[in-house]
């Protein structure tokens, strides 16, 4: 029987070593490559063609969010299973709607980890049992324009800058940040911003 192949995606050296360690003591389990930030990862996916990509979250150029988003898009095979410290439902969520078939803790045994692999593989889903229940009742009120423009702000940018990136006016843009801010019952763009991210709705 083959082993199932895996790439494994995160950006802190120890984690990455510690993870590919663990995973590759399973027979059945064979780490091909590593990435310590979503670009390579990405690259490595259709390079290598793995049948499960292990990711986390924030990882430089790309997220793991991103990652599994493009690969959707792309009609890739490789099945997703995002291992992260995030444990809020608003992340779980957003992992669900980009195709994640898997969302663990770092912080979960390893066998865990190996099990989920296997789930998901065979075409399962593999969630941390304390995130399922609550991933849906997190109702994340942005639109995805007001998330774009937040995004867009969390890093600084002018309302001009906002506007010339998302082909919108000044106005569109100043008005799909009162929005946000209103909704998230935020003081500043900043502040709104800082909250959706703590909800995992950037």
């Amino acid at each position: 029987m083959k082993p199932i192949r895996l790439v494994l995606a995160e950006d802190q050296g120890l984690v990455l070593g510690a993870i590919s360690a663990l995973l590759s003591l399973e027979g059945d389990l064979e780490v091909v490559g590593q990435a310590t930030d979503g670009q390579a990862a990405l690259e490595l996916c259709r390079t290598l063609a793995p049948d499960v990509l292990v990711t986390d979250i924030e990882m430089p150029r790309l997220s793991g969010l991103d990652v599994a988003e493009r690969l959707r898009a792309e009609g890739s095979p490789v099945r997703v299973i995002i291992v992260t410290t995030f444990g809020r439902a608003g992340y779980l969520r957003r992992a669900l709607e980009v195709g994640a078939r898997g969302y663990l803790l770092k912080d979960a045994p390893a066998d865990q980890l190996a099990d989920a692999v296997r789930r998901v593989q065979a075409g399962g889903r593999a969630i941390a049992p304390e995130l399922a229940e609550g991933a849906w009742n997190a109702h994340n009120p942005l639109t995805e324009r007001e998330r774009q423009v937040l995004q867009a702000a969390e890093d600084g940018a002018t309302t001009g800058a906002i506007a010339r990136e998302l082909g919108l006016s000044e106005g569109t843009v100043r008005n799909y940040l009162s929005e946000a801010i209103s909704k998230l019952e935020a003081k500043s763009r900043v502040e709104a911003a800082r909250k959706a991210r703590e909800l995992g709705w950037l």
